[in-house]
């Protein structure tokens, strides 16, 4: 059986298709047989990203494949040892599917009060229809500094969180990246790399069943100088 992650918030733009596709790139260079899967079919992100990359001719090759449905997204990958599901935007129907079946539910947050707020709400109400706590975590994005950071992790770990490890910053590099079909840790910037990377390992450990040491998952990359 595949493990199974699923992205979701109930705001957009707070780097839930950012890091399911650079949680794609981190699980390939495991060798893990990944199937990344966008369930927007307004948006279609992952898609018009995967088109770039393919044009560029990037490692790793990804596997992105949009659905309607997210059963049958399930049902496509049983052949994988890993699926990322990238729910829309807003929490629909088809999200209590999802979480039923996800090892693992990651909400990005960003540091801003009318993002957090809305945030805990949507994981106490995951919370009220069974989900256990343990699978839900809470992942930094657009983050402008370390004291910002601490008293974002502060805030969630008293409504009783968890928080990955590390943060995404609000950087030009980040950006940079992704508008060339590349993934948070693949920017041209080493410290931009190891920081996502930070984040992404701690969501693979939480995640697979058979977990493998962070250390064991990538190299950092070296610093550009």
């Amino acid at each position: 059986m595949p493990v199974v992650v699923a992205f979701l918030s109930q705001k957009g733009g707070v780097g839930k298709s950012t890091l399911a596709r650079s949680l794609a790139v981190a699980a390939e260079r495991m060798e893990l047989r990944t199937l990344l899967v966008d369930l927007d079919p307004q948006q279609r992100t992952l898609m018009r990203w995967l088109k770039t990359r393919t044009d560029l001719k990037l490692k790793p090759p990804l596997r992105i494949e949009a659905f309607e449905s997210a059963q049958h997204a399930l049902d496509s990958g049983q052949d994988m040892d890993l699926i990322i599901l990238d729910l829309p935007g807003q929490v629909n129907d088809d999200a209590g599917l999802v979480v039923r079946n996800a090892d693992l539910v990651v909400q990005p947050t960003s540091p801003s009060v009318d993002d957090l707020h809305p945030a805990v709400l949507v994981f106490q109400a995951l919370e009220k229809v069974g989900t256990p706590r343990d699978r839900l975590v809470f992942a930094l994005c657009r983050v402008l500094g370390e004291k910002e950071a601490d008293a974002t992790r502060a805030y969630l770990e008293r409504h009783g969180y968890r928080v990955a490890r590390g943060c995404i910053s609000e950087r030009l590099g980040y950006r940079d990246a992704l508008n060339l079909g590349r993934s948070l840790i693949e920017s041209r910037q080493g410290n931009l790399n190891n920081a996502a990377q930070l984040l992404l390992l701690d969501l693979l450990d939480q995640a697979l069943t058979r977990g493998i040491g962070a250390s064991q998952v990538l190299e950092p990359e070296p610093e550009n100088t």
